[in-house]
């Protein structure tokens, strides 16, 4: 089973920044690709960023140019750079990951936008 756990979240003022990471524990192999989603309040889960085992990189466009999620698959852990923070970021922010053999998800961490 493998156990995924995020930290970093926080608050943080319209503007801000936070950076986010999950690491990956109990898997043998190296992840597939991790992903960030969010949940607003009364929303449905949304997908955040991805990145692949080849390194390739995918992002929702609300968060394109602000955002930067990296990693490393030899450690199975993965960041997410968040820069010029909105309200509208404020969320509960879950990791995901696939491995050949798994798929999990994290608890989730919260992270709030506000001044």
């Amino acid at each position: 089973q493998v156990h995924l756990v995020e930290s970093g979240g926080g608050l943080v003022q319209p503007g801000g920044s936070l950076r986010l990471s999950c690491t990956a524990s109990g898997s043998r192999f190296r992840f597939t690709f991790m992903r960030w989603y969010r949940q607003a309040p009364g929303k449905e889960r949304e997908f955040v960023a991805q990145l692949t085992d080849t390194n390739v990189t995918d992002y929702a466009d609300s968060v394109k140019g602000r955002f930067t999620i990296s990693g490393d698959n030899a450690k199975n852990l993965v960041s997410l750079q968040m820069n010029s923070l909105k309200p509208e970021d404020t969320a509960v922010y879950y990791c995901n990951a696939a491995f050949p053999d798994s798929y999990s998800w994290g608890q989730g961490i919260q992270v709030t936008v506000s001044s």
